[in-house]
């Protein structure tokens, strides 16, 4: 396990017969912008017009990295048949400004561009393997793992897509991917789906990207998400799909329904919006509390304060003004750099909380830094009592699939029990949602779920990782 915060990031790629790249150029920009919570620290984007491809990636938000001036020169002799864009939200090391994605390379066979969301659990162990054998590897990340042995297997297949099904038998964990190859746009997932990856259309285009919301940003349909395992390609022809891998018991990362996930976005036929409400709803049911207003900690407590208030019949309320041109502070790269970030993120609204009972919802308490500040604000406002519920049990366990939770040290609920970590957060009363009510708030999904961050129950076997960043341990020796 590593000590800095592992990848969890968004993806965006469109193809079209149009040829326009101009219009490729700005989707995927607005695509990008609408996930742009996935990922805060890195962006880029890719065009290719049939296998010449023109790129540009870089450290910040979307609109700071693509200014007019790039967004021209991407858009380069205005031809173009397909867009990769990804934002990426953190670095394993001092190195990772290498790591930005997609990334984009040669091999004898013609040009490839990728984009990838989720992490490889044999990743070491394929690097180890093919070093040995004289592979030179740039980033740390597992998208480059991928591409190179995609490229190895495409020398003996007759497609990429072939290419594709054949290093999927190689890769273990979670990854979501958009590859260009020079004709084609392909999408795949994992055979267990433990990240999100869906399919629109637009007028003559076919869209695949991380969440539906970034749909809705360009006016493109919804079609369908792309199936756990499956392998999708985008060409001249339309859309087909290769299904060899489908075949597995599904495990869709639940945390994306609490946490990551935008509200506006449809995931396995729900709505993240409701689902968030469901969980409120269930807390307000289990831990019922004589208060004055309900107010959800911005933006992903929202949603499921509302839920509360709807069921115990609270008001709710704006607690908080809320400065949106800062990272969540959840994927902040640093434990300083978190704390710091409460104090600029969030103030309390005086007139909203003084002198009033107050309950207060968030998705989740890892650390338990964030929620004690947070807590610390309503008191220093005058608030008379904070009464914290949250709309996910308690974080006990590493992941190895993406999610931000990569040592057991870091989570407050592995060293306290409830009442303690209630104490140490200084909220007069806490409740968490439980385990069981996680399927309650997931009904009529069409899809299982991992939950090992909570109960440890890993889908799949994990092998032992290095704890230290193997791309910046190399360059030490050099």
């Amino acid at each position: 396990m590593q000590s800095k915060i592992h990848e969890e990031c968004g993806i965006f790629g469109v193809y079209s017969n149009t040829g326009d790249c101009a219009r490729l150029v700005s989707e995927a920009y607005l695509g990008l912008f609408a996930i742009q919570h996935r990922g805060q620290v890195s962006c880029g984007i890719a065009v290719s017009n049939n296998g010449e491809v023109n790129y540009h990636r870089g450290s910040g938000l979307v609109f700071e990295v693509f200014t007019p001036d790039v967004i021209k020169e991407l858009e380069g002799d205005g031809k173009a048949n397909m867009a990769l864009g990804h934002v990426r939200y953190s670095i394993d090391s001092e190195y990772g400004a290498y790591s930005s994605q997609p990334l984009v390379m040669r091999y004898a066979i013609g040009s490839m561009s990728i984009a990838n969301n989720g992490s490889l659990t044999n990743s070491a162990q394929i690097k180890d393997r093919l070093e040995s054998q004289g592979a030179v590897f740039q980033t740390n990340t597992d998208a480059e793992t991928i591409a190179f042995l995609i490229a190895r297997e495409r020398l003996n297949t007759d497609s990429v897509e072939q290419a594709i099904n054949n290093t999927m038998k190689k890769l273990e964990g979670s990854y979501s991917f958009v590859l260009m190859s020079p004709n084609k746009l392909i999408a795949v997932r994992d055979p267990q789906g433990f990240r999100p990856l869906c399919i629109g259309k637009l007028d003559d285009e076919y869209i695949f990207c991380s969440e539906s919301c970034a749909l809705d940003s360009i006016g493109a349909t919804f079609v369908r998400d792309v199936k756990p395992g499956e392998i999708v390609i985008a060409d001249e022809n339309g859309l087909r799909s290769i299904m060899d891998n489908c075949s597995q018991k599904t495990s869709f990362c639940v945390f994306e329904y609490i946490y990551f996930a935008r509200p506006d976005s449809v995931i396995n036929g729900a709505s993240i919006h409701l689902v968030r409400q469901k969980a409120g709803a269930i807390l307000a049911q289990k831990y019922p509390v004589d208060a004055d207003i309900v107010i959800g900690v911005p933006d992903s407590g929202n949603d499921a304060a509302i839920g509360y208030a709807n069921e115990s019949g609270i008001p709710y309320g704006m607690g908080f003004i809320k400065n949106k041109y800062i990272g969540r502070s959840f994927i902040q790269d640093s434990q300083i750099k978190r704390e710091r970030s409460i104090h600029i993120k969030l103030n309390h609204i005086a007139c909203a909380v003084k002198g009033k009972k107050i309950v207060l919802v968030d998705d989740s308490i890892v650390r338990g830094t964030t929620i004690e500040k947070i807590v610390s604000l309503m008191k220093d406002g005058g608030a008379k009592e904070v009464h914290v519920r949250i709309s996910s049990p308690p974080f006990k366990n590493v992941c190895y699939y993406g999610t931000s939770i990569n040592s057991r040290d870091d989570l407050i609920a592995c060293r306290m029990s409830q009442e303690e970590i209630r104490m140490s957060i200084g909220a007069d009363t806490l409740g968490y949602l439980d385990i069981d009510d996680l399927k309650t708030i997931t009904q009529g999904t069409n899809c299982g779920f991992c939950d090992a961050c909570f109960t440890g129950n890993y889908p799949t076997v994990v092998k032992q990782q290095n704890t230290e960043d193997r791309f910046a341990k190399k360059l030490e020796r050099l």
